[in-house]
């Protein structure tokens, strides 16, 4: 159309100065020079107004050229913003299957029966006890003097129970502690006398002739760059026939859940995360590395070799074997040596806890653990490892949950057992760890030996459980426990397939460690106040199928083992127990363990 505008106006251009020439008169004389001169300007005007139309036209054509432009880049604009669309998805696809595909996911399932065969001392029952000598305190209020009989203070106590549940309502370990302390050492012992006999337990038998476990582990890892990566395990232990979560506390470790053994102990089908944490190496192109996160804190050597693994964990089994957050700073010595700072936190006490509800002066202190591990020569055949740990302000406890069959204050029975929250009430001191461990493979053999280190330094505070290593009414002292391990394992002349070893520990009167996530179903064998006896067979069907059999035989001499609280009282001399404790215990175990 503007094509067409533009030649109608050419042709009017060169039209009009023809048309102007046949309009003119023939010329005359005296006239020609005004009578030429006059159309020439008529002429020039013309020209130009001409212009003036074409440059508009010019603009005009350029305008409708723009428009017409626009109007066939806008389909082709539209289809190629839909092609970027398309591309910038199977781009993330793509990127996010190559991400998926750096994943490497692996694991194991463990199929075990055990059958247990155990026996409980002589013992004075210490809940009983406990709550016989509450009731003696009531029974003095009412009678208004020391009762003479067990059975008067029964008898004040059911006239007067609605006064008695008033009282123990209104009991506090203080207050207990401060009655207590009222009586003579000649009274107390007076007191206890009459009370003792009527809570002897003989000698009985601990017996499950057969306990079935299964537990399944999935783990994975994921680079994010050359030199950082993410590390994560999660876990389901449980009995069979049993996912309350929760257990009914007996007195051995194994049956207070808390932070440390959500996976370490049979706990229900729940999902745990046992660890997960990021690994940065080579940080600014040096030999130091960071880490920080759920640590790998279990499994670590010479405790791999029973079950026929490799080295699961950072510090000594024998000293931590226990899940906790935290980090680890390190250093590459060399192609054979690591040194490794860690740092963990076991107790907050400002979250979760009810701390704003306590006066600043009633609140707890964190608990806190900081130590070093040296990996001082480790190669495929050999480990020298050093381990040195220290942990402040350790509490009488670390928050979990529990069912207590009775009230740890005043000894009553609790008639419903129902789940509760424990929380520490109190900060009781510091404990020093170190050990040793020395691994090495001689042809078919492979041999290690640890040694180990505990030194409890109270700061003078006692709760109704007890001080480190003291009872609840005792002053605190220092006190050092040690323990040694040893063991040895042959490997048959059939590709290593099976392997037979024996192993021993041995601990003293006074020796804890953080192993309560060791997952012996009776009870964590390093952390035994006797000895340990173990022995087993492991085969491998394929490199993946493994099976094993194993017996494990304890003596335990002294009783608390696994608690950092209470004064350990030796078994052969009918102690005071609060809750029971094995005298001797031995368990077969068939395992069959899929890894994948």
């Amino acid at each position: 159309m503007h094509k067409l505008i533009y030649s109608l106006f050419v042709i009017l251009l060169f039209s009009a100065p023809v048309a102007w020439a046949q309009s003119t008169p023939p010329d005359t004389t005296g006239q020609s020079n005004q009578s030429v001169q006059k159309p020439q300007t008529e002429t020039e005007q013309l020209r130009a107004e001409v212009e003036q139309m074409r440059k508009m036209l010019t603009a005009m054509e350029e305008r409708l050229a723009a428009q017409e432009k626009k109007q066939q880049e806008q389909p082709a604009a539209a289809d190629t913003q839909a092609k970027v669309k398309e591309l910038d998805q199977r781009v993330t696809k793509q990127e996010r299957d190559s991400a998926l595909s750096k994943v490497r996911f692996g694991g194991d399932y463990r199929f075990e029966a055990h059958s247990i065969k155990g026996t409980v001392p002589a013992h004075f029952d210490g809940m009983m006890l406990q709550n016989l000598v509450v009731k003696s305190m009531f029974a003095m209020n009412v009678l208004g003097r020391p009762p003479m009989s067990v059975n008067e203070i029964n008898n004040a106590v059911a006239t007067h129970y609605g006064d008695y549940k008033y009282f123990t309502d209104n009991m506090t370990f203080d207050k207990l502690k401060t009655a207590m302390g009222q009586f003579s050492p000649q009274m107390q012992q007076q007191l206890f006398n009459m009370l003792m006999p009527s809570t002897f337990v003989p000698t009985y038998k601990a017996d499950n002739k057969i306990l079935y476990t299964n537990r399944f582990r999935l783990r994975l890892e994921a680079p994010i760059s050359e030199n950082v990566s993410v590390t994560a395990r999660l876990s389901m232990y449980k009995v069979f026939g049993d996912s309350t979560g929760v257990q009914t506390f007996n007195g051995q470790p194994t049956s207070l859940n808390v932070d440390g053994t959500t996976a370490g102990v049979p706990s229900g089908d729940m999902i745990r995360v046992e660890r997960a944490y990021f690994t940065w190496n080579k940080i600014g192109g040096s030999n130091f590395f960071l880490s920080i996160g759920r640590r790998p804190s279990t499994d670590g050597p010479p405790m791999n070799y029973r079950d026929d693994e490799l080295r699961g964990g950072t510090p000594s089994g024998a000293l931590i074997n226990y899940q906790f957050d935290g980090l680890t700073f390190g250093y590459h010595l060399g192609k054979n040596s690591v040194f490794r700072f860690c740092y963990g936190l076991g107790y907050e006490s400002g979250f979760g806890n009810g701390d704003l509800l306590k006066r600043p002066e009633d609140r707890l202190k964190d608990v806190h653990f900081a130590g070093g591990n040296l990996d001082l020569w480790t190669t495929d055949k050999s480990l020298v490892q050093l381990t040195i740990a220290r942990a402040f302000d350790v509490t009488d406890g670390f928050n979990g949950l529990v069912v207590l069959p009775n009230n740890p204050l005043t000894g009553d029975t609790v008639g419903a057992p129902v789940i509760m929250r424990f929380t520490p009430s109190t900060n009781l001191g510091n404990m020093n760890l170190a050990g040793i461990n020395l691994t090495r493979k001689f042809g078919q053999w492979d041999v290690f030996g640890s040694l180990n280190y505990v030194g409890l330094r109270p700061n003078g505070l006692t709760t109704l459980f007890g001080g480190l290593g003291s009872d609840p009414f005792e002053t605190p002292v220092n006190h050092n426990g040690y323990m040694m391990y040893v063991g040895a394992r042959y490997s048959f002349k059939n590709e290593d397939k099976t392997k037979a070893g024996f192993e021993f520990n041995h601990g003293s009167k006074y020796w804890f460690n953080f192993a309560q996530a060791e997952d012996d179903i009776i009870s964590p064998k390093t952390n035994t106040r006797g000895d340990v006896f173990e022995t087993y067979l492991t085969h491998r069907i394929n490199s993946r199928f493994i099976v094993k059999a194993d017996y494990m035989y304890y003596n335990y001499k002294y009783s608390g083992s696994g608690w950092h609280v209470g004064s350990p009282k030796l078994l052969d001399s009918n102690p005071i127990l609060g809750f029971p404790t094995y005298k001797k215990a031995q368990m077969f175990t068939l395992s069959m363990i899929t890894r994948f």
